[in-house]
């Protein structure tokens, strides 16, 4: 009896093993084996271009967010709110420049290195001055122009990002020179009185 058993179980092996091979090799396994395979590819690619999608939004979202907060200037833009006080003061000002004091390498600030091209003093939006100090390593840029020290004039128009140092000094890493602001809209001055009829 057991005989029969053994020889039984050896007929159905090979029917079986035939039988997936069949499975296999037919013509309807392979396609749908290639359709799950591209659809796995699909959700793949997808997730990924979500992934990416999300990434970029969020970060236009914050940047746009925290504009005013890098780049030194107000929330209603550079020139909408000229008399607002929402400005970040410790890392920048945003002001006129009253006095230019080309430097040679001494100055009063101990913090001061010996790359030290020129000072500032800006008359803030706020109506404070501050001094700013500039160094040979500083940006000055105007539009896409890279400028030197010696194009800054007094009156002119500037933003300034850099760091304050322990003497109370801004130590500018980068000075944006901005076009004149419009006729009454000079820094410190109050928005001129609309006409009366």
């Amino acid at each position: 009896m057991n005989n029969n058993k053994t020889t039984s179980n050896k007929n159905e092996i090979p029917k079986i093993s035939n039988g997936v091979n069949k499975l296999f090799q037919s013509r309807v396994f392979k396609r749908v084996t290639l359709g799950v395979v591209a659809f796995i590819i699909l959700l793949i690619v997808f997730g990924l271009g979500t992934f990416v999608g999300f990434r970029k939004a969020n970060f236009s979202y914050r940047w746009g967010e925290n504009y005013h907060q890098n780049f030194a200037g107000p929330r209603g833009g550079f020139f909408g709110d000229f008399g607002g006080k929402d400005f970040i003061n410790a890392h920048g000002v945003i002001g006129q420049i009253i006095k230019i004091d080309p430097s040679t390498g001494s100055t009063s600030s101990p913090q001061a290195s010996s790359g030290q091209a020129a000072t500032l003093i800006i008359k803030g939006m706020d109506n404070i001055e501050k001094i700013v100090l500039i160094e040979d390593d500083t940006i000055i840029e105007r539009l896409r122009e890279t400028l030197k020290t010696t194009d800054l004039k007094v009156d002119d128009t500037v933003v300034v990002i850099g760091q304050p140092n322990d003497a109370g000094q801004i130590e500018a890493k980068f000075i944006r020179l901005m076009p004149p602001p419009p006729a009454g809209m000079a820094p410190g001055s109050s928005p001129p009185a609309a006409p009366q009829n």
